[in-house]
C-alpha cells in the first residue's frame, strides 16, 4: 500500500469520527514502542484508532495480528505516560477499515468499517 493511500485513509477515518462527536488529539505519532494511527476523545473515553485501507477486509483484518496489538498497546502506554492528564480517561482500542466498492469508480468514497474495542 502507498502512502499516498494510506495518509488519504487516515483523513477519511479523521472525517468519520469528527462527524460521530470525536475529537481529534493527535495523528501518526510515532513512538519508540510503536505507532499510533489517530488518539481521539469522546467524553471520558480515550480511543486509540488503527486504520488500514486494504483492498480486502480480510487482509485488513490479517494485518492487525497480536504481535501488532501488542505495539498498539505498548505506544498507547508510552503516549499515556507523556500525557497523564488522559490517564484518568478508560481507553479502548478500535480499527477503521477502509475498502474500495468493487465495480464502482475510484472517485467513489471507500466503504468504511469501525470495530470498537478491538483489544481485550
Amino acid at each position: 500500500m502507498s502512502t499516498k493511500l494510506g495518509q488519504a485513509g487516515e483523513d477519511r477515518a479523521v472525517r468519520y469520527l469528527q462527524r460521530r462527536g470525536y475529537t481529534i488529539l493527535g495523528r501518526n505519532i510515532r513512538l519508540a514502542r510503536g505507532e499510533l494511527d489517530i488518539i481521539a476523545k469522546r467524553d471520558e473515553l480515550l480511543v486509540f484508532v488503527e486504520v488500514k485501507a486494504h483492498q480486502t477486509y480480510e487482509s485488513a483484518l490479517l494485518a492487525v495480528h497480536p504481535d501488532k496489538c501488542a505495539r498498539l498497546q505498548s505506544a498507547a502506554e508510552t503516549w499515556l505516560s507523556h500525557h497523564p492528564n488522559y490517564a484518568h480517561l478508560q481507553c479502548r482500542f478500535d480499527l477503521i477499515i477502509l475498502t474500495p466498492r468493487i465495480g464502482l469508480p475510484m472517485w467513489v468514497s471507500p466503504r468504511i468499517e469501525h470495530m470498537e474495542d478491538i483489544i481485550r
